[in-house]
């Protein structure tokens, strides 16, 4: 078992972790819009970077229309970051990210993890499916299992 997951397991309950999973199916049932959750150690006090560099790495921006949506905490630094594709800021407003982001602080600052998290995601089901509605033929072209990152990507 991988730092990450260990530490995970620490701070959220089995039933957290599928309520978590479930809300990524909700996510996906109300938009095209694809999302990925992430738990791992460290950003290396960098975590827009680190996020957007894990994005690369797993190859999220190869949906159909670009609109991928990774959120992944830095559980022991205990930041997170949102990062989405560009097909997501190509329609989006210039603000659609920051309500979203800070409610979700918010939370996490209180240790709420677990309500931040599913509030972020939530929301940005509800929101994205203005922009990428799902279409008859949708595909989930993305895992929608929880990924705890490899300890070792820098």
């Amino acid at each position: 078992m991988k730092k990450a997951e260990k530490l995970a397991r620490k701070i959220f309950s089995d039933q957290d972790l599928k309520d978590i999973s479930e809300a990524i199916k909700t996510f996906e049932g109300r938009t095209s819009g694809e999302i990925v959750i992430s738990f791992n150690t460290t950003s290396y006090k960098q975590p827009y970077k680190f996020a957007q560099r894990i994005f690369k790495k797993a190859k999220l921006y190869q949906t159909k229309e670009r609109n991928a949506t990774l959120i992944i905490l830095f559980l022991t630094e205990q930041k997170f970051a949102v990062y989405g594709d560009a097909g997501i800021h190509e329609k989006v407003p210039e603000n659609f990210w920051e309500e979203t982001v800070a409610n979700m602080k918010t939370s996490f600052a209180k240790g709420k993890m677990l309500e931040g998290l599913l509030y972020g995601i939530n929301e940005l089901g509800k929101n994205l499916a203005k922009y990428f509605p799902v279409a008859h033929d949708d595909v989930n072209e993305l895992s929608d299992d929880i990924n705890f990152g490899d300890d070792d990507v820098h």
